[in-house]
Order: structure tokens, then C-alpha cells, then sequence
């Protein structure tokens, strides 16, 4: 065998390796995204839905708060149907490689029989056995993907269907945008004050749900409310606040639940930011600096006071221990408002914004 023939088979080897390298990291991204019961941020969804994100984002810099939710409402279902997409091209483009490596041809046919494999359209084929096998396995993969994308959305549809019923529900007791002081309010003059049991164990069941599917369905995250000045964060947030002032504020007897609301809250949000990266103190201080102040408190407290909720006397214990609570989630919080660019909401996404210009219901992030 001549070196000329070396080379060359050398060349079509080194091709079949780039070929089955792509084809393979297709299909396991394509299980880790679709199939795998877990939080795995996988190479090809960040590429995907940060480059998308980075369009929309650009798009909507100088956009007022309405506009902008309009836009980054199609955010995610269109960076979810071009996944499909993304991993149907490199499928493409590795079995082109493969293809070449059992028979080296022009660009153009190679195009076209890769093309006509994994489309099953039958247009392009080589009846050899080497041929068969690749174009058989190409059309079974890629029918693969596509069934992997209809069995995806339901899945989808369903966590966000169960999510938002719960982002509705919250709207009756917190009003919208949802704070704490408007939740207790209402819960004292309905008379519910001391029985909220249930409404901390709903939450906590609520945020377990959370956690699992905003991490092994991380697109979940930027799918946004029905309503553009409703949102799961902060929903979350205004829960985790309002547990947070009835176990420090409020002179009510001591309810477990709501200290247990507050950790269930707290580490799904750590294990959602921990999913995409953000970084955050794992083991705060009670006395570490969160983003509410003191006259922001008091002001709080007052209103409070004013509407009749029985409130703890001591004013700097109760500070205190406010702080202390929100001190576990306070910073995860604004990093997935800014992420998930929520709509405004008092202690939540009115502090996750850079610059903010208000205009009535107007902002920019």
C-alpha cells in the first residue's frame, strides 16, 4: 500500500472518529435533556437556550415591562422546539463524516444522502451494506429525537400547569404583584392568622415539586405566568417572607410548619441556582447583611400595626430574627428574579434590578 493510500485511510478513519464523537455526544445529550430523571446541565441545552436567550435579551434591553414580558414570553418555547432542531443538524453533520469515511465523495452527495437518511425521505441512497447500515441507523435515531420532543412537551406542560395553580392560588391570599404584609393582613382579617398550617404545608409539598422539575426540566424556569405580573419566583419569595414575619414578627404561637416551609424553600432554590451556576453563601450568619433594611422593616411593622395583626413588642428581637430567616434565601432569590426577569414585586425583583425606571407599571431591567 502506497503512503498516498496510507494517508488517505488514515484521513477516512480520523473522519469516522469525528463522526461517531458527534453522533454519540448527540444522543447522550439528547437522553441527559429528554430522558434522565435529573439535573445534568448539558453542553448542547446551554448552548441553545443562551444563544436564544442572548436574542431575546438584546431585543428587549430598551423594552418597558409589558413589552418585554410579551418577548421573553416566547423565550423558552422557542429555544425548546430548536433543540430538536440543534440536535437533528449534528446528527446530520456527524453521520456526513461517516459517511465520507466509508465512501469519500463531493460535499453535495454527502449532504444529500446524510439529509435523506435522517429525514426518511429516501432520496439518496447506496445499496451497499456499509450504506444500509447508516442509513438505517440514521432514520432510527433521528426518528428517536423526534418522539424523545413529543413525549418531552407533555411533561413540560404538566409541571407548569401544577406550578401556576399554586401561583394563582397565592394571588387570593397576597394579591398581585404578591407580598408578605398584604398575605397577613388578609390572613388576620379572615380570621385565619393562627391557622395556617395548611397553607406552609402546601407551600412546602409546592416547593419540593419546585425543585424537581426546575432542575430536571430546567427549561421550566423561563416559562413565564399566564398573567404578566404573575411569577413562580415570586410567588416563592413572597411565601418565604411571609413565613418569614409570621416566626419573627408576629405574636402568634409557634408554628413548625412555617420554619419547615422555609427550608424546603430555601434549599430548592439553592439547588436551582446550583443547576445554572449561581453562586451564593451556602452557610450564612444570622447578622450577615441582606438586601432589606431596617426602615423597610419598620415601615412594614407599622402597617401591620396599623391594620390590628398582634405583633411582638420587641421591635430589634424581631428584626433580628426576620433577618436571620431571610438571610438563607435572600440572595438566591434576587439572582433567579434577574435570571427568569420577573415582574416587579415589593423585597423581591424591585432589588434584582440593575436600573430600574418606573413609569407607573414601567420597568427596565
Amino acid at each position: 500500500m502506497s503512503g498516498v493510500d496510507m494517508a488517505m485511510l488514515g484521513v477516512r478513519g480520523m473522519a469516522a472518529v469525528i463522526g461517531l464523537v458527534i453522533v454519540a455526544g448527540t444522543v447522550i445529550s439528547a437522553i441527559k435533556t429528554f430522558v434522565l430523571p435529573r439535573g445534568v446541565n448539558v453542553w448542547l441545552t446551554r448552548i441553545v437556550f443562551g444563544s436564544v436567550g442572548a436574542v431575546f435579551r438584546f431585543r428587549s434591553r430598551h423594552a418597558a415591562y409589558a413589552e418585554r414580558d410579551q418577548l421573553m414570553a416566547m423565550y423558552a418555547p422557542v429555544a425548546l422546539v430548536t433543540m430538536p432542531i440543534a440536535l437533528l443538524s449534528l446528527l446530520l453533520v456527524g453521520y456526513m463524516f461517516l459517511f465520507w469515511a466509508v465512501d469519500p465523495q463531493p460535499l453535495g452527495p454527502i449532504f444529500k444522502l446524510s439529509g435523506s437518511s435522517l429525514l426518511t425521505l429516501g432520496n439518496a441512497s447506496v445499496d451497499t451494506l456499509p450504506h444500509k447500515l447508516l442509513e438505517f441507523s440514521e432514520a432510527m435515531i433521528g426518528l428517536v429525537m423526534v418522539a424523545l420532543l413529543i413525549a418531552y412537551l407533555p411533561t413540560i406542560y404538566a409541571g407548569f400547569s401544577r406550578r401556576e395553580a399554586q401561583v394563582a392560588l397565592w394571588e387570593a391570599w397576597a394579591d398581585s404583584p404578591p407580598t408578605a404584609l398584604q398575605m397577613i393582613s388578609r390572613a388576620y382579617r379572615t380570621g385565619e392568622l393562627r391557622q395556617l398550617r395548611e397553607v406552609w404545608l402546601n407551600w412546602q409539598s409546592w416547593f419540593a415539586e419546585l425543585e424537581e422539575s426546575h432542575t430536571s426540566l430546567a427549561s421550566l424556569a423561563f416559562f413565564r405566568s399566564p398573567k404578566p405580573d404573575r411569577s413562580w419566583i415570586t410567588a416563592a419569595g413572597s411565601a418565604l417572607d411571609a413565613a418569614a414575619l409570621v416566626l419573627s414578627t408576629v405574636d402568634v404561637p409557634w408554628e413548625p410548619r412555617a420554619a419547615f416551609c422555609i427550608r424546603t424553600g430555601y434549599l430548592s432554590l439553592r439547588h436551582i441556582a446550583n443547576f445554572f451556576g449561581i453562586d451564593y453563601d451556602a452557610d450564612p450568619q444570622p447578622d450577615d447583611p441582606i438586601s432589606i433594611n431596617r426602615d423597610e422593616f419598620e415601615s412594614v411593622y407599622d402597617r401591620l400595626y396599623v391594620v390590628g395583626v398582634p405583633l411582638k413588642v420587641d421591635r430589634e428581637q424581631a428584626w433580628r430574627d426576620f433577618s436571620g430567616w431571610r438571610v438563607n434565601y435572600d440572595s438566591v432569590l434576587l439572582a433567579l428574579a434577574t435570571l427568569t426577569m420577573a415582574p416587579y414585586a415589593p423585597w423581591i425583583s424591585d432589588r434584582s434590578i440593575v436600573r430600574r425606571v418606573k413609569d407607573g407599571e414601567q420597568f427596565r431591567g
